[in-house]
């Protein structure tokens, strides 16, 4: 099955009851059983949910996986990763990652004994450096937030394999549609489907898909005991973000192209962020993994000036200034103050978030209302 097929038909089955094309909502918290122990397959929400257990379903087979799990949230997805360590294990993460990743690493788990080592990665020899006997755990982003670095998948699961150590991988910026970490090594692949995979900014939620099953067994442990599930409301809206993920990531795609074109060729613009460009330091390797470039850009102005960055995303009429990517709309982030706040300027600005960059989640509206939004705000 293609991933244009699988989008709308992967790893789901019409309602047994009723014949419902569309998963019905279970809202429910528990299910009736006969005998203690015996039941239809489900006997409380926490655990399994019909409506949840077809968007993990969903999530497992665009990412070609066989074993899906849906959280309430991208961090909570993050946390259960985690918590396959132990106190004294180590990480190598990348150095320019989502702002909440690196808070939940650093203000939480570090206190617990696990040590985090945050590097630049393009060169994914600079990895080995820091692998040692503790090392249990890889964590990528590519395309990284919000820099658009590009890291070699292919490379790095070579390095954790050699070494046994588990490769995790960041989605959520390339989706599945662009780009598929499993197939390319990677052991477990997150994305926080609040963005492109639910794709309307209506709902908050994390996802994991992994092949290995001892692997599987041991993350729906801790989704059951930890309980960081989401409800069947939020699974059904999912559901149904992902059955149009495909023509959603073309238009993302080629507003994309259009609006890092603008930019890059605009007298007021001093960098632009955008893993298409030929110029990009790892844009042969983007084009080896990804299918397309997608639709986040970042940028900075001449002059670096903050307060240019700030008078630019406040005048911004068809982009909206907020928190998040991903959706049907067009939005317009300050990292420093926003989506990155959580990490101390001296290390942000070592990856190259300085006060003065703008990220931008393309939408799918039409292109030329959305440059002369730029060209406006920017004149």
């Amino acid at each position: 099955m293609k991933f244009n097929t699988k989008v709308i038909h992967g790893g789901q089955e019409h309602d047994k009851a009723y014949g419902a094309v569309m998963p019905p909502i279970y809202q429910t918290t528990t299910y009736a059983q006969t005998t203690p122990g015996r039941h239809k397959g489900y006997e409380y929400s926490r655990t399994h949910n019909p409506t949840r257990n077809a968007l993990e379903n969903a999530f497992a087979s665009i990412e070609n996986g066989k074993f899906g799990l849906a959280f309430g949230s991208g961090l909570a997805a993050i946390d259960a990763v985690i918590k396959l360590l132990k106190p004294g294990d180590e990480v190598v993460s990348t150095n320019d990652l989502y702002g909440g990743s690196f808070r939940l690493f650093t203000k939480i788990y570090q206190d617990f004994g696990i040590k985090f080592h945050f590097i630049g990665m393009q060169n994914a020899s600079n990895i080995e450096a820091y692998v040692n006997k503790n090392t249990k755990l890889i964590w990528v982003e590519t395309p990284t937030n919000p820099m658009m670095n590009i890291i070699d998948i292919k490379a790095v699961s070579s390095i954790a394999k050699n070494n046994n150590i588990l490769l995790a991988v960041d989605n959520t910026f390339a989706t599945p549609y662009l780009q598929q970490p499993l197939n390319l090594g990677a052991d477990i692949v997150m994305h926080s489907a609040t963005k492109y995979l639910g794709g309307h900014s209506d709902v908050v939620m994390g996802a994991l898909t992994v092949n290995d099953k001892d692997l599987a067994d041991k993350l729906y442990f801790i989704q059951n005991a930890s309980g960081a599930i989401c409800g069947p409301q939020d699974s059904f809206l999912v559901l149904r973000g992902i059955k149009t993920l495909h023509v959603r990531m073309q238009r993302h795609c080629e507003n994309g192209t259009a609006v890092a074109e603008f930019l890059a060729n605009h007298p007021k613009i001093e960098n632009v962020y955008w893993p298409g460009f030929k110029s990009h330091p790892n844009h042969e390797i983007a084009k080896s993994q990804m299918s397309d470039f997608g639709g986040m850009i970042s940028f900075t102005t001449k002059g670096n000036n903050y307060e240019d960055a700030i008078k630019i995303v406040e005048k911004l009429n068809v982009f909206t200034l907020a928190e998040s990517l991903g959706g049907v709309e067009s939005l317009a982030g300050h990292p420093a103050s926003m989506t990155h706040g959580s990490i101390p300027k001296e290390e942000r600005e070592k990856t190259g978030v300085v006060d003065s960059l703008i990220r931008l989640s393309v939408g799918i509206e039409d292109i030329d209302d959305l440059i002369a939004d730029l060209e406006q705000a920017l004149n």
